[in-house]
């Protein structure tokens, strides 16, 4: 493969500002904080809940296996 082919996937600095420029003419400038804060909030939940279920999942001891 090729180097061009590979970079071909990646966004560079215009990108970015084109995508930045839609976001704000299309939720305008109140709400992109408030857009923000509700995929944090969503991202905090989903770390939470994915420690809870290795906490949950029953941890197995040198001692305690069987042989089978």
């Amino acid at each position: 493969m090729t180097l061009s082919l590979v970079l071909a996937g990646f966004l560079g600095g215009n990108e970015w500002i084109i995508i930045l420029l839609a976001i704000v003419l299309l939720f305008g400038g109140r709400k992109i904080p408030e857009l923000m804060r509700g995929l944090g909030k969503g991202i905090r939940e989903f770390r939470n809940s994915s420690r809870g279920l290795e906490d949950e999942t029953p941890k197995v001891k040198e001692g305690d296996k069987k042989e089978e």
